[in-house]
């Protein structure tokens, strides 16, 4: 079923429970703005990186704007999830997975762009991926992440092999590395993204022909009553193209099963030549592992047929409710022009190698771009095509392409109709029906939604104690029927869990980490829907000054803990957020940290847990207050 009538029946069968949305607690904010004179902004971040610098830096030029940062989920079907809901959609949004395909349906509820200041500031030609065939434009690309080949340059100039400036000379260098047994090229094919970026980009030339423009533009269109296939022109010689793409890089049987870590390990050792991978890893490699790393293009048969592929780094869009309070629409539109500005986006890369799609806007080409600069100075930067059927069947396709089920027509024909019959397998099936609703809004006592999933986690893995940091939940929990994508919508991200033994001394040591400001001044919370969900376990904290936080009691049920007692202790969290100085900068005590690595539960990510949790309560559980917040000095 494509996705514009799926969002049409979802509509038409709203819960019956309603609940508030994933963002700040509507009453509360009112409440506190009205106090202090403070319009709220309510904005949904595509993924945590978003909280390194960019976060504290609107907080900052904004003093008078009380900005909800909320981590979502990276996809559009998240976002048409909550409209099916019921729910509103946050003042601002951002998706990095994105087609204009996919966004038709959220149209009515987005303002349209088209004429602000922040538009004009954008080369039109990338506007007009994003424009509807009305004239409007509701989304907005951030600056550019570069994703192509990346190659070991010392490599190259040890074995003598120049580097390649058109494809046959790629394939020259991939042969001449084999026969000095070192692998050529390989990536991790066993991803979508893989898949679907290799595919686009062996055949970037055709797909950005006067032919591959028209029918793109035409699929991006598409509505219900016109679905758009595979045109006969184009895309038969995208397929053949990946089938010889496929022969020349050498794959072989059982390269579809590749992960990152198979994938850059025998890079770091220089046992391989060239990945596909992004220019801000480039940059990363070279510095912390000395290995000189660059990117190429995606090679046509000239130099002048060489392109990057490029995607950006979100699409960024504004509720149309903005625009019923002008005080409140007026903050958007300068949040808007300053996010877009060299400033903004510089904040928003936080030192990750970029490109900007806006005029006048200089991020500086990082070292590892140096080699592909005629293809930044031709405009040469293609913008992937990434609807979610696109992403699904270039997986399925390219695996059946790599296992030799598939050759190019029959790759050709199957895409074709996978994507006029899209299903998605997860969205397909109820799992359960819940029968009480949990706000994810943060109140003095913490987030019901938050704690009921924490809660729900820990009575699967029969731990006393569960603890859940860096952001947990995503949105609310609704009361109707889930299946099994909408409940792993829930989860914030897919992190590793830890269970074990410890005591209540190192109990009470992991949440002063977790909360307290360091003497440095790092701060681990921030935010207060940042703060740490615990189930089993209660703890009070004073909120001494806006967003930090003094631990104060810790209680296990309701009973004082005990230093020297026992407990089972399941933890789920990601330690980047907390420890990386770009994030709060707070490294976990080492002694904690060597003994939690200890307890991780190998292959069973916080994703499967909850699966496995569910299947056994058919619920998310009752919530619990977990947290109690303090105003004091």
């Amino acid at each position: 079923m494509k996705k514009k009538k799926l969002i049409s029946l979802l509509l038409s069968a709203v819960m019956a429970v309603t609940v508030l949305s994933g963002c700040a607690s509507q009453n509360e904010s009112a409440v506190h703005n009205e106090a202090d004179n403070k319009i709220s902004i309510s904005i949904y971040l595509w993924d945590r990186s978003m909280l390194k610098e960019f976060t504290p830096w609107l907080e900052q030029k904004f003093p008078d704007i009380d900005f909800t940062f909320v981590q979502s989920f990276n996809t559009i079907e998240y976002y048409k999830d909550l409209l099916a809901r019921g729910e509103e959609i946050p003042d601002i949004i951002t998706c990095r997975r994105f087609s204009l395909n996919d966004a038709a349906p959220l149209a009515d509820h987005l303002m349209d762009l088209s004429q602000t200041e922040a538009a004009g500031t954008f080369y039109s030609s990338y506007l007009e991926v994003n424009r509807e065939t009305g004239g409007a434009i509701r989304w907005l690309p951030m600056c550019a992440e570069v994703d192509s080949i990346m190659a070991n340059k010392d490599l190259f100039d040890q074995y003598n092999i120049p580097l390649p400036t058109n494809y046959s000379e790629f394939v020259a260098a991939i042969d001449a590395f084999e026969a000095v047994g070192i692998k050529g090229f390989q990536t991790d094919w066993y991803y979508d993204y893989s898949c679907l970026e290799t595919m686009q980009g062996c055949a970037v030339s055709d797909l950005m022909s006067l032919e591959g423009t028209q029918w793109r533009m035409e699929y991006e269109s598409e509505t219900e009553d016109h679905q758009v296939g595979l045109d006969d022109t184009v895309w038969p010689r995208v397929f053949e193209k990946y089938e010889q793409f496929l022969k020349d890089v050498r794959f072989q049987p059982g390269d579809e099963e590749l992960q990152f870590t198979k994938v850059m390990e025998p890079y770091f050792e220089r046992k391989t030549a060239m990945v596909r991978n992004t220019a801000a890893l480039a940059d990363n490699i070279t510095l912390e592992r000395g290995i000189n790393s660059v990117i190429l293009p995606y090679f046509g048969e000239t130099e002048q047929d060489n392109w990057l592929l490029t995607y950006p780094m979100c699409q960024l869009a504004v509720s149309r409710q903005v625009e019923q309070d002008e005080a409140k629409k007026k903050a958007v539109m300068e949040i808007l022009t300053a996010i877009f500005s060299e400033e903004g986006q510089k904040h928003v890369a936080a030192g990750t190698s970029m490109l900007s799609y806006n005029k006048e806007v200089n991020i500086s080409a990082s070292p590892a771009l140096q080699y592909v600069q005629d293809c930044i100075d031709s405009n040469h930067l293609y913008m992937r095509l990434a609807s979610t059927e696109v992403f699904a069947v270039s997986q399925d396709v390219g695996h059946r392409m790599m296992t030799g089920e598939y050759d190019a027509k029959a790759a050709y024909d199957a895409f074709n109709q996978q994507i006029t019959h899209y299903a998605d397998p997860d969205a397909a099936e109820v799992m359960f029906t819940q029968e009480t609703a949990y706000s994810n809004d943060f109140t003095e006592h913490g987030s019901a939604a938050a704690s009921s999933l924490m809660n729900t986690i820990r009575a699967s893995m029969e731990a006393e104690i569960a603890i859940g940091y860096s952001p947990v939940a995503s949105t609310s929990i609704y009361a109707g029927d889930y299946t099994l994508q909408q409940a792993k919508w829930i989860l914030t991200a897919r992190n590793s869990i830890y269970q074990g033994e410890y005591t209540g001394e190192e109990v009470r040591r992991f949440m002063d980490w977790l909360v307290n400001v360091k003497e440095d001044g790092s701060n681990p919370v921030r935010h207060r829907n940042l703060m740490p969900v615990t189930s089993g376990l209660e703890y009070t904290v004073t909120e001494y000054e806006k967003g930090k936080f003094r631990l104060e009691k810790v209680t296990v049920n309701g009973k004082p803990l005990d230093d020297k007692a026992s407990y089972t202790v399941l933890l789920v969290g990601a330690d980047t957020f907390l420890e990386n100085e770009t994030f709060c900068n707070c490294p976990m005590p080492a002694d904690l940290k060597e003994k939690r690595q200890a307890y991780l539960v190998s292959d069973f990510s916080s994703q499967e847990c909850m699966k496995e949790a569910l299947e056994k309560t058919r619920q998310f559980l009752a919530p619990t207050e977990y947290v109690t917040i303090l105003q004091g000095k």
